[in-house]
């Protein structure tokens, strides 16, 4: 009796313990069982890498002040963030990679650029 590819049902030559009859047919059937998980981090990925351009694009000297208005403005999404940085005397910075901005009176963000 052979044996079936998971895939598209079409019966597998070779090794005793091959599941798939093609790559395509393994790539197809691994793309489809990581779907929904890989959706979310590619969506999550996706909102990091626009705030990161976002900061960059408006924080070209590395330390600027910019207002929440402007960012939202500009598509900035404040839910998404890579690392959170809490000073000595308890300010907390917000970093998205090397770009960080700082909640400041008023509405306003201190930007500023981690250097490596």
């Amino acid at each position: 009796m052979a044996k079936q590819c998971l895939e598209c049902g079409d019966p597998i030559v070779g090794r005793i313990d091959k599941k798939f009859c093609s790559d395509a047919c393994r790539n197809a059937y691994n793309n489809n069982v990581n779907k929904d998980s890989k959706n979310l981090i590619r969506n999550t990925n996706n909102r990091l890498r626009k705030n990161h351009r976002i900061l960059e694009a408006v924080n070209p000297d590395k330390k600027t002040t910019i207002s929440r208005a402007k960012l939202i403005e500009k598509g900035f999404d404040f839910n998404y963030f890579t690392s959170i940085y809490t000073t000595k005397a308890g300010t907390v910075y917000y970093f998205v990679y090397d770009q960080g901005y700082l909640p400041i009176e008023g509405d306003y963000f201190a930007l500023v650029k981690r250097e490596s």
